[in-house]
């Protein structure tokens, strides 16, 4: 394990730190006042801060040091959570992650923005509420350092006044208002083994106040003499803060293990050791870590002026200075198992929640092609397993047989197998409805309404393939609830409405499939205008007979849309038939159900994995076929009596005085070209999405069996009502077929994946 690798697993913890964050401040907005809800905040925006100072990005610190300043006063009781305050923080969570993703990526952030908030987060820090666009009005321009003379002490050596200032810098404070705190501070060399940077932490310091430092290099040795993973200059520190020693403290908090550290008010007894020690003033430059600035030339001169050997001393400091952050740089590497160990060890400290952490289950990262050729390997295994059966089976009449007793055996531990390594992709969809929270609270802005997003059934699992591919079309079904469905809110409170609109994601398993929801209290479909509109643009006939529901399913063809003109957000056609498409590339459906006024429902139903399924094994026309498990209510055994013609070529089946439609799975496929008996063959009752119940009548049934799924699109092409294919025990090829497809055929729909309506009339 390098460096790199070290960062990569810091931006890992940082995606679950903001996950968690923007968790606990939506919690706060829904009236969460539980302290340590707030304290999980803090500790999330305070863990990111730590472990972005050890890498040294600096503008990820410097925020999340504004972030985090503001979020103690929350959890002081000095500032109250109030729906405006969390609206700012929900924009600063979405701010620190982007700086994270910057960070990672190498991308860029928008730094009016950037600077605008961190002004909001000030005003919110000293007890204002800014207005937004005041905020991003506001220009942070860096202040110069300005090389002030310094008092002469007794010596006759001058004190450096230390200064820092950034983008984030905070106001400036009366001197006279603030206490003087004296700072000792002497590094081990375990605190730059461990990736921390001294530097880093004087820097942190300064945003405290107004500093005075000298650095003390009487241990320094001579060059020949130096070790390179040595620590030998101490410093001593003076600051006017209001923050208190336990901010001053704070700064430290990563490094206290590895440090000598001594916090003292100014006349309060002096330093710990009860002696003075003799101080080298050296220029003490930082200049490096703000933008590259060289350091003021003047600064250098009147520091240097009283004493000559104070430039040897210098030259000699800033050569042990680079052989030193060369060794410790040399040092992360080698001991980077120990820095993983003090990061983990800080965080559990800075919970301070040992119980709940010693009862959490532990857990390992793995890289997820790992797991993708183990489920392969599985895959390989559960179908040389069937083949080994169907041999078996072939050329052994005694089924009490030793052998298909132990195959028996292995066919349910193959199964344990593949259930046990389908659990370990099984993941929680909250990260993607999280993700979610943010586009609500963007569009919202833009298009000037207020809307609250509530989501249930996060911790529903489901197959980390389906999980990644859910953001895009989730994402395109949230754009169009916010900008076509809710109201503004001066037409909802004329309507009677709550003037804050509301969008409800959930998410919940229903038999072995996940359903995904997404309702909004809006105003509905507007079926006479999207209906004008599919007309319009040539979409459908002028004199379709269609009903509320193909109205309603109009929204998802390509190039469809009833924005009145193209902005940001829509108007260009693209977006709902991007949903249609992702969902049925994941092997789900989609349905709308609207009622005009009162809001639309968008229903997903979608597989748990992509990788297997239960099905059941028919014949039809000669072709193998496997029909998903959990599609079918039951089989039956059609009598003639219970067969009914309707119209010229549709029949029903009397199932339980009721009637369903009975659909010739052959015939639709194209297998044959007539009709078949249904008497002769066997009735699959089963139920779609939107559907209702159909009887699928198959000629026969070969078994129930688990099947791997296999792509057709990426190893062959797309095939009409045709979900993916599947290798049986025997080697040979199976279609698995498309229930919903061949359900929509039946009630006159085209079996392609477009929306078809020539047919309709």
């Amino acid at each position: 394990m390098d460096m790199n690798e070290i960062k990569e697993i810091f931006f890992q913890e940082c995606e679950e730190q903001l996950a968690e964050l923007e968790s606990g401040l939506l919690k706060m907005n829904d009236g969460d006042r539980d302290p340590e809800t707030v304290n999980a905040v803090f500790r999330a925006v305070h863990s990111i801060k730590g472990g972005a100072g050890a890498f040294g990005l600096d503008d990820l610190v410097a925020f999340a040091h504004v972030f985090e300043t503001t979020l103690d006063c929350v959890r002081s009781n000095k500032l109250e959570p109030t729906q405006e305050v969390l609206k700012v923080m929900l924009k600063a969570a979405d701010v620190l992650a982007d700086l994270t993703n910057a960070a990672r990526d190498g991308g860029s952030v928008d730094q009016a923005r950037s600077r605008g908030l961190v002004k909001e987060l000030e005003a919110l820090a000293n007890g204002d509420i800014p207005t937004p666009s005041a905020a991003v009005l506001v220009d942070v321009a860096p202040k110069p350092v300005v090389a002030a003379p310094a008092p002469t002490d007794e010596s006759g050596f001058q004190p450096i006044p230390f200064s820092f200032d950034d983008d984030f810098g905070s106001d400036e404070l009366a001197v006279d208002a603030r206490p003087e705190y004296e700072v000792s501070f002497r590094p081990r060399s375990d605190l730059y083994a461990k990736g921390n940077d001294a530097t880093l932490l004087l820097r942190d310091l300064s945003r405290l106040g107004e500093m005075n430092i000298f650095c003390d290099m009487d241990a320094l040795p001579g060059l020949p003499d130096i070790d390179p993973e040595g620590a030998y200059f101490k410093w001593a520190i003076s600051i006017k803060t209001d923050k208190g020693e336990d901010a001053i403290r704070t700064v430290f908090e990563f490094a206290e293990w590895d440090c000598d550290l001594d916090v003292q008010l100014a006349g309060s007894g002096g330093s710990s050791s009860g002696e003075e020690l003799p101080m080298v003033p050296v220029p003490f430059d930082l200049s490096i870590l703000d933008d590259g600035a060289a350091p003021a030339a003047e600064t250098v001169e009147e520091t240097s002026a009283p004493r000559s050997d104070v430039a040897a001393a210098v030259a000699a400091a800033e050569t042990a200075s680079n052989v030193t952050q060369l060794a410790s740089a040399a040092a992360r590497v080698e001991k980077k198992e120990a820095a993983l160990a003090a990061a983990a060890a800080s965080n559990a400290a800075a919970a301070q929640n040992s119980a709940a952490a010693a009862a959490a289950g532990q857990t390992i990262r793995v890289d997820l092609d790992r797991v993708d050729r183990l489920i392969n390997l599985v895959g390989e295994l559960v179908i040389n397993q069937a083949m080994l059966s169907q041999s078996v089976i072939e050329n052994d009449n005694n089924g009490a047989s030793s052998i298909n007793m132990g195959l028996e055996e292995l066919q349910q531990l193959t199964r344990e197998i593949q259930d046990s390594v389908m659990a370990i992709r099984a993941q929680p969809v909250k990260p993607v409805f999280q993700r979610m929270s943010r586009i609500v609270r963007e569009i919202a802005d833009m298009t000037g309404k207020s809307i609250r997003l509530i989501t249930e059934g996060e911790n529903t699992e489901v197959d980390k393939t389906v999980i990644d591919k859910l953001a895009e079309p989730l994402t395109h079904m949230i754009r169009n609830a916010v900008d076509h469905g809710i109201e503004t809110p001066e037409k909802r409170a004329t309507l009677g409405k709550n003037p804050e609109g509301t969008v409800r994601l959930t998410a919940k398993h229903r038999s072995g499939r996940i359903l995904i929801e997404l309702a909004d209290d809006g105003a509905g479909i507007n079926r006479e205008k999207v209906r004008q509109k599919a007309i319009d643009n040539d979409l459908i006939p002028a004199d379709a007979n269609l009903s509320d529901e193909e109205v309603d399913n109009l929204i998802f063809l390509p190039g469809f849309s009833t924005a009145d003109k193209i902005s940001d957000i829509s108007g260009r056609g693209v977006g709902m038939d991007v949903v249609k498409r992702s969902i049925q590339a994941l092997g789900g459906r989609i349905n709308i159900s609207s009622r005009p006024g009162q809001g639309s429902v968008f229903t997903m139903s979608l597989p748990l994995t992509l990788a297997v399924l239960d099905g059941m094994v028919v014949t039809v026309a000669g072709q193998t076929l496997v029909v998903p498990l959990t599609a079918i209510v039951e089989t039956l055994q059609p009598e003639a009596a219970a067969i009914h013609s309707f119209g010229a070529n549709h029949r029903l089946i009397s199932i339980r005085n009721s009637f369903c439609p009975l659909v010739d799975v052959g015939r639709i496929l194209n297998f044959r070209a007539t009709q078949a008996n249904p008497v002769e063959g066997v009735a699959l009752l089963v139920e779609s999405e939107g559907g209702g119940q159909r009887a699928l009548m198959v000629d026969a049934i070969q078994g129930q069996r688990q099947v791997v799924i296999k792509s057709l699109e990426a190893n062959y092409t797309h095939v009409p009502g045709i979900a993916a294919a599947t290798i049986l025990g025997d080697g040979r090829v199976a279609l698995i077929l498309d229930v919903d497809a061949v359900v929509g055929a039946s009630r006159g729909q085209s079996l392609k994946p477009e929306i078809s309506y020539a047919a309709v009339g």
